[in-house]
């Protein structure tokens, strides 16, 4: 039996032309019957880095009972001139969050593939706790198992108060050991009630936070991590 936390993540591999970019994370989420791929908006353009991808390419089961099956989707990322993702903003500025609608008619016929819902979003903030427990799913330094093109989990746990937007802006921190690889990855919290998906799905990570003026031979990192609320879905997905 597979676990199905494993089923909605999906390796992204970015690419300019025939060149290749960059590797990171992405996930599944479906609303009123449309499909959409979530990934960190940095993961498709990034100016500070200069980072300009023009197509993008996800890998997909074909197979639930042979999951050493699959193929790759290439999507492009302009259409005659124009972005085909959406982003958001809040009072706080720019939110590290994009979603692209997947036609289902491009899917393979027997994909396999789990997808997060707006049931699985946590409605009241205050309801969790500093220190709560946490999985992110993803591919760090693209490590996975590419035998059955599974994602790993790191353990992570709340490390900022929930109710709260971390310095104001739309995101709360977690603690996990994180790597490149893992932008775009589900942040979620275990829930029994969430039927066969029994997780609660509570931000997009997005990167590792560190101290400007940290001495880099003295200093470790903080070990702290930049996650999106995920309830900025609910505005991209409508």
């Amino acid at each position: 039996m597979i676990e199905p936390l494993l089923l909605t993540t999906t390796r992204v591999s970015t690419f300019d032309g025939k060149r290749a970019l960059t590797g990171a994370s992405g996930f599944f989420f479906e609303r009123g019957g449309r499909l959409f791929l979530v990934t960190s908006r940095h993961v498709l353009i990034d100016e500070a880095s200069k980072h300009f991808p023009d197509r993008i390419e996800i890998e997909l089961h074909t197979d639930i009972k042979n999951l050493t099956r699959s193929i790759g989707l290439s999507m492009l990322l302009y259409h005659e001139g124009k972005s085909v993702w959406r982003q958001g903003k809040d009072t706080g500025g720019e939110i590290d969050v994009a979603v692209i609608e997947l036609e289902r008619a491009a899917l393979p016929k027997t994909v396999a593939l789990q997808c997060f819902t707006p049931e699985h979003l946590q409605r009241s903030l205050e309801e969790v706790e500093v220190g709560t427990s946490l999985l992110i799913a993803g591919f760090p330094l693209g490590f996975h198992d590419a035998l059955h093109h599974l994602p790993v989990a790191r353990q992570a746990a709340i490390a900022s108060s929930f109710g709260l937007r971390f310095q104001g802006l739309g995101y709360f921190l977690t603690d996990a050991r994180t790597h490149r690889g893992m932008s775009g990855a589900p942040v979620v919290m275990r829930n029994d009630s969430n039927g066969k998906l029994h997780w609660k799905l509570l931000g997009v990570h997005s990167a590792r936070m560190d101290m400007g003026g940290r001495d880099l031979q003295l200093d470790e990192t903080l070990g702290l991590n930049c996650a999106w609320y995920a309830g900025i879905l609910l505005t991209l997905t409508t």
